[in-house]
């Protein structure tokens, strides 16, 4: 059989939303992945890590995508070492350079060497360039295999903490707007509108100006979803814990705290649950689909954010 190329993109940093504890092994235990390929973002540490780790273990021929390539190659033993016939290849790949991280959490306005507050350009900008460039293999590899192609953004509840208006675009290249969390959410209601966009689009006979992905809806075999991990503990949401809740606030969560294993669980399901065969733009926490907020379901944004990243790649590409 041919394979089917997923795009996994993980490692982001998820502080809302408390739930079940079913973890990504179980989730998937049933599941033969052989003849798939997943590309995993944030593959280094936390759930990038530990989605890579499930598929593999499941049969997926597996790429880690992160910043260092030391780190991925410490990563890629580490998951041999506990399934020898493990396939895994290392692809060094910085998203905030566009040369395209998983994902990021900045205390204080911290721009890319471009000027883009970097939780939107790792989250957001990167993640869409990676997305249309593996868009025409995606759609070819779904078409030969008879597989279903899924594309999966790492999506937070934290997404209903953001500026007014949901995405406030000045705020990308402006310090003195800057909040922190507000800015973490603002990133996560652009992943969030970007799989609803592309997912939906995907279902249409219809272009974008630039990418073209979806020049005709025969043959397109291919889906985009969002899933929220929950409340996980790895280094990422350790950052943003440390000033971003009181002490009782977090004595009265920590019992509800999620393993890299248990926020794996509901991104691998939306990645490889057999129960999701054609459903695409849609937002998933604990196995069940949610309603985002007001903002991350509102097209007009999503057509702004949309059009921002063309513009900017636009850009990167009339400068090469």
């Amino acid at each position: 059989m041919g394979q089917s190329i997923g795009t996994l993109f993980g490692g982001n940093l998820n502080v809302l939303g408390l739930g079940n504890s079913i973890t990504a092994d179980e989730v998937t235990k049933n599941l033969n992945l052989e003849d798939y390929t997943a590309i995993v973002t944030g593959g280094s540490s936390g759930l990038g890590r530990e989605c890579a780790r499930v598929l593999a273990k499941r049969g997926a021929h597996v790429v880690l995508a992160a910043r260092r390539a030391d780190v991925l190659l410490d990563v890629k033993s580490l998951i041999i070492a506990e399934t020898p016939t493990a396939r895994v290849e290392c692809m060094p790949l910085n998203l905030t350079d566009m040369n395209n991280n998983g994902g990021i959490f900045a205390k204080q306005f911290t721009p890319t060497d471009d000027g883009i507050e970097v939780m939107w350009a790792t989250h957001v900008l990167g993640h869409y360039a990676l997305t249309m460039m593996l868009m025409d293999k995606l759609k070819d590899t779904a078409a030969e295999s008879g597989i279903e192609g899924r594309i999966m953004f790492t999506g937070s509840e934290a997404h209903r903490i953001t500026y007014e208006g949901g995405i406030n675009f000045e705020a990308l290249t402006n310090p003195n707007l800057y909040s922190a969390y507000q800015a973490y959410g603002q990133s996560k209601v652009g992943d969030i509108l970007l799989s609803r966009m592309i997912g939906q689009q995907l279902k249409v006979s219809s272009t974008y100006s630039t990418f073209e992905f979806t020049k005709s809806r025969e043959g397109v075999n291919v889906v985009a979803n969002s899933g929220h991990p929950g409340a996980v503990k790895t280094a990422l949401g350790q950052n943003f814990f440390e000033k971003g809740t009181t002490e009782v606030g977090s004595n009265v969560s920590k019992p509800f705290i999620k393993s890299a294993n248990e926020g794996a669980a509901n991104l691998l399901y939306v990645a490889t649950s057999p129960e999701l065969k054609g459903v695409s733009g849609k937002y998933f926490s604990d196995r069940k689909e949610i309603q985002p907020s007001s903002y991350a379901s509102d097209d007009a944004l999503g057509e702004k954010a949309i059009q921002y990243c063309e513009q900017f790649m636009n850009s990167k590409l009339a400068a090469k």
